[in-house]
């Protein structure tokens, strides 16, 4: 609560003065340091990979954000709904681009 109050502040100054004085405090709101900001606590655990055949979305599963260049093109491959695009053709280049999607590219 006393950082959503210090967020506040600045635009609604005299409520987050009163709400920072119901929650204890003697001093002023506008006297306390900003938040600081923690990105481990905003890094996402999955991410939703895009599948692709020749440019044409085929599949979007949620994988682990710690994929691997490997297991993502293997994934992409092994998907249900990525292989009545690629039987019978030949993978002339996998394209991957890390945290978002891979491109298999057939002929």
């Amino acid at each position: 609560m006393e950082a959503l109050v210090i967020m506040i502040a600045p635009t609604a100054p005299h409520l987050a003065e009163e709400l920072w004085h119901r929650l204890g405090h003697n001093t002023s709101v506008h006297n306390q340091k900003w938040p600081v900001w923690d990105e481990a606590l905003a890094k996402e655990d999955e991410i939703t990979l895009v599948i692709q055949v020749n440019g044409k979305l085929r599949d979007r599963p949620t994988v682990p954000a710690s994929i691997t260049e490997e297991e993502a093109k293997k994934m992409a491959q092994t998907s249900e709904k990525v292989q009545p695009f690629i039987q019978g053709k030949t993978i002339v280049n996998v394209i991957y681009v890390p945290g978002k999607l891979v491109n298999i590219v057939v002929k």
